[in-house]
């Protein structure tokens, strides 16, 4: 097991049914621990979420566009922020409480795990952890 609870087992589990979706998820993993301290992993049956305090992310094969418009090969990165971020890549954005914005971004490349994708982690661990 690994100091932030989890098993590369469970994670291997989660990504069973998408297997070749595991690399984007090791690289998303791997910039989230690298830039964000003291974040926690928990696997669970529909998403793997990462947490400071608060959740402040999570990677998931949530449904956000139609299954003709998702690619063969995808993640879906969640993430919580106090406005709404204004992009195209920006697949969903709800507001389930004032000033509380989730959003949700379909990843199917390693190069939209990008610097703008990783500022916006940041920010919503940064506004997680100050809740």
């Amino acid at each position: 097991m690994d100091n932030d609870g989890h098993t590369n087992e469970q994670i291997l589990q989660f990504f069973d049914s998408h297997p070749d979706a595991l690399p984007l998820y090791e690289r998303f993993e791997e910039r989230v621990l690298s830039m964000i301290p003291d974040v926690k992993i928990k696997v669970q049956k529909t998403q793997i979420s990462f947490y400071n305090r608060h959740l402040f992310a999570c990677v998931s094969f949530a449904r956000v566009r139609k299954k003709k418009d998702c690619p063969d090969i995808y993640i879906v990165i969640t993430f919580g922020l106090e406005y709404r971020a204004d992009s195209p890549r920006i697949d969903i954005a709800t507001e389930p409480y004032p000033n509380r914005w989730t959003h949700h971004l379909l990843i199917s490349e390693m190069s939209e795990i990008d610097d703008e994708l990783m500022a916006w982690v940041k920010e919503a661990a940064d506004f997680a952890d100050r809740k």
